[in-house]
């Protein structure tokens, strides 16, 4: 049975019930409902639809498992229904890893056992200023601005809280990351102490340097993916992270990041030598194969890929190798493929095909201020080209 009552000047209870307890005393779950509309309150045949509307609502709630009781309910406690019932339910494994992570690694420690319905705007403006004061870095703050933003959505469509206490919350200011990447000589130091290192090393930084792959693209690839006759690499699939000890194998997020990239010949020459060494790795390993029908070019001797944060922390520990270098993100390998194909003179659109952007407005925004430098140096040398001409026609017209 599913009903509701006039409570007060503009608000409405309302009850469904859900069967009775061991006593026999019938359940019941409630929601006030409040109507700040006055056109919808002085028409008795609209607000009668509207409430009627509301119940039914409220009914496919609780009939679907979604509605939770909100009596003294912590943040806390939310948050942990919240991970269950949305996001590991609905969001893709990243997504959902991130948010879960900045759920319990900042919001849970800071709301705690705090009952939900209390929580206030200004409580959240708070929690944000003291991210700031913290030194907790702008991306980091809007990332979670946006995990505060869906708690809250969802414990107000779960009726567990009357108003989003996110309502009149601004987003933290984003301020641009300075990208960091190697010039030329920076470049050639990293390629020559890589001559030293082992053959996995060397595939796996030369492929991010000269193709600019994610580190997922890299982790993704298999041996049927590349053409060492025609010297070409197709990016079909991504690993960006394990769950329960496996991978997540995924296709690119976006249709443009489905793609074939020219690689060079030196490097065509370094793979060969790879997959000759990864056959005889294998062939002389006595550990059973858990790689099924995946053969992935970065991977243990079972067949199990690498672990992403294996890459990141291979790539620091071997930073820390080479006299003075400077240390960058294994991303910004990325960048730096990028910013020296800008630099060579190559064009935006075949830049913005390698890095799988869906379109070259975003090669563009990111790398627009190495395009500018580079347009400015083409600019310089006609500047010198045109001032040796008119150089020369004032020593002819004397």
């Amino acid at each position: 049975m599913a009903s509701f009552q006039k409570r007060g000047k503009n608000s409405w209870y309302m009850y469904v019930e859900v069967g009775t307890d061991s006593s026999g005393k019938r359940i019941r779950r409630t929601q006030t409902v409040k109507v700040d509309d006055s056109q919808l309150l002085k028409s008795p045949k609209k607000l009668n639809a509207y409430l009627n509307e509301e119940l039914l609502k409220f009914k496919m709630l609780i009939e679907s498992g979604q509605y939770i009781t909100p009596e003294k309910m912590s943040v806390s406690k939310f948050i942990d229904i919240w991970i269950d019932k949305f996001v590991n339910k609905n969001l893709e494994e990243t997504t959902a890893f991130n948010y879960s992570y900045h759920a319990n690694k900042r919001i849970k420690p800071y709301f705690g056992e705090k009952s939900i319905e209390k929580i206030k705007t200004m409580h959240i403006v708070d929690f944000l200023n003291e991210l700031a004061e913290n030194n907790v870095g702008a991306a980091t703050r809007v990332y979670i601005f946006r995990v505060l933003r869906s708690i809250f959505i969802k414990a107000q469509e779960w009726k567990v809280i009357p108003q989003n206490p996110m309502e009149g919350v601004s987003k933290p200011k984003e301020t641009p990351q300075e990208m960091s990447v190697y010039n030329e000589d920076e470049v050639l130091s990293l390629l020559t102490s890589l001559q030293t290192e082992s053959i996995r090393l060397r595939v796996i930084i030369t492929l991010a340097l000269t193709t600019g792959m994610r580190r997922a693209e890299i982790l993704g690839l298999e041996w049927k993916h590349i053409d060492l006759e025609n010297g070409t690499i197709d990016i079909k699939q991504t690993i960006p992270m394990f769950k329960n000890g496996l991978p997540i194998i995924k296709g690119p997020k976006r249709k443009s990041s489905f793609r074939r990239i020219v690689i060079p010949t030196s490097l065509v020459s370094e793979l060969k030598a790879y997959q000759a060494h990864m056959m005889k790795v294998r062939s002389n390993s006595e550990v059973p194969w858990k790689g099924g029908e995946y053969y992935f070019l970065f991977a243990s001797e079972n067949g199990v890929p690498l672990y992403p944060k294996t890459i990141s922390d291979n790539w620091r520990e071997y930073i820390k190798r080479i006299p003075g270098m400077k240390y960058i993100r294994f991303h910004d390998l990325r960048h730096t493929s990028a910013t020296l194909l800008i630099n060579q003179g190559i064009h935006a659109k075949i830049i913005s095909n390698r890095l799988g952007h869906s379109k070259i407005s975003t090669t563009m925004n990111v790398y627009g201020h190495v395009i500018e430098s580079a347009d400015r140096a083409a600019a310089d040398t006609f500047d010198a080209l045109l001032s040796a001409k008119s150089k020369k026609a004032k020593q002819e017209f004397r």
